[in-house]
């Protein structure tokens, strides 16, 4: 005969024995009331913190809107000064409020100022083209103003650099130079052409301004300047003073030979830089500019943006009196590939 098989026991959990139920319920109740003790506490202390910054921004608060209202607060402690306080109100002033008084921002202004006129032209360009170098480089500075200096900015303004350049919305002049509020005179216009309004703002920057170089800034895929080499039937086609811009391009552009220009990409940076050149010289036979070219007080130069790489050429330059210079003094300046010397006949046109 077969042994009997021991029986199964039932499903479920096991009976407890009676001297370890008392223990497992105080564990599990310690377990439950750990997490909400510790929640308890992180509970009490966010609003402790809340607390202590509501109380730090209720004064900070109080500080500011009573320096507004000239020193006057709620209490009365507040306004009535100490015995061994400073008479001077100028110390008095919380030290976050230093800096922001008109007086001061004059100051600084005039300070800046002082600092830009000293400047060399060939320094200023020296600073454009670090610029546009952090720029490509993806290494901007972004130099944003502080309200101080914005303040400092309402007095005066004290550019060192005026630049002529397209209205493309492809070319920021300040962002593609790296450069912030007040440090660039900026006239733009469909194809960064010359006429009575952009020549006169440019001798504005020369003359008043004290500016120290002038660009005239053309891109890469200038709308204004592919069209301008359309035939004059299609011009003509265009609103009477598109028409006259087009062909006021047109006029300083060597077609003669950009046609035999085959490859596209070359045809447009040629025709660009033709461009510019053309409006380097126009400026250059300015009595103004060119007088004060010949005091090196004034450097005058084209460039070329390329959008799709970020960089800026510098080319035809003016600059310096070139009757006393020697052929080595003639070269470009650093970065600047190439120079123009106006002729006798130019130098004497208004």
């Amino acid at each position: 005969l077969k042994p009997p098989r021991p029986r199964r026991p039932p499903a479920g959990p096991r009976p407890a024995p009676a001297h370890a139920s008392s223990l497992g319920l105080k564990a599990r109740f310690a377990a439950r009331s750990r997490p909400r003790s510790a929640m308890a506490v992180a509970t009490g202390l966010a609003l402790g913190a809340a607390a202590m910054s509501g109380i730090a921004i209720g004064t900070s608060c109080s500080m500011q809107l009573g320096f507004l209202d000239g020193g006057s607060s709620t209490k009365e402690e507040t306004t009535k000064p100490s015995a061994e306080a400073p008479t001077d109100s100028s110390k008095a002033l919380p030290a976050v409020w230093e800096g922001f008084s008109m007086e001061e921002a004059r100051a600084h202004a005039d300070s800046e100022q002082s600092k830009a006129l000293a400047r060399s032209p060939e320094e200023v360009l020296a600073e454009l083209q670090r610029g546009n170098a952090r720029f490509w480089m993806n290494t901007a500075a972004r130099p944003e103003a502080s309200a101080f200096e914005r303040r400092a900015l309402i007095s005066k303004q004290f550019p060192s650099v005026a630049i002529l350049g397209c209205s493309d919305s492809r070319v920021p002049t300040e962002i593609v130079f790296d450069q912030g509020l007040g440090d660039i005179f900026v006239i733009r216009v469909a194809g960064n052409a010359l006429d009575t309004a952009t020549l006169a703002s440019l001798q504005y920057a020369v003359h008043h301004l004290k500016v120290k170089v002038v660009v005239v800034l053309g891109h890469e895929l200038c709308g204004a300047v592919k069209a301008a080499q359309l035939p004059n039937e299609s011009l003509e086609n265009e609103p009477s003073q598109l028409e006259q811009a087009l062909k006021s391009i047109k006029a300083g552009l060597d077609q003669e030979r950009l046609v035999y220009l085959s490859d596209h990409r070359v045809l447009d940076r040629e025709a660009v830089a033709t461009n510019v050149k053309a409006q380097v010289e126009r400026l250059a036979r300015d009595r103004g500019m060119i007088s004060k070219v010949r005091r090196q007080e004034l450097l005058i130069v084209g460039a070329f943006y390329e959008i799709s790489s970020g960089i800026v050429d510098f080319f035809h330059e003016v600059s310096g009196d070139d009757t006393d210079m020697s052929p080595l003094q003639r070269q470009p300046s650093h970065g600047v590939l190439s120079r123009f010397v106006p002729e006798k006949g130019d130098r004497a046109a208004s």
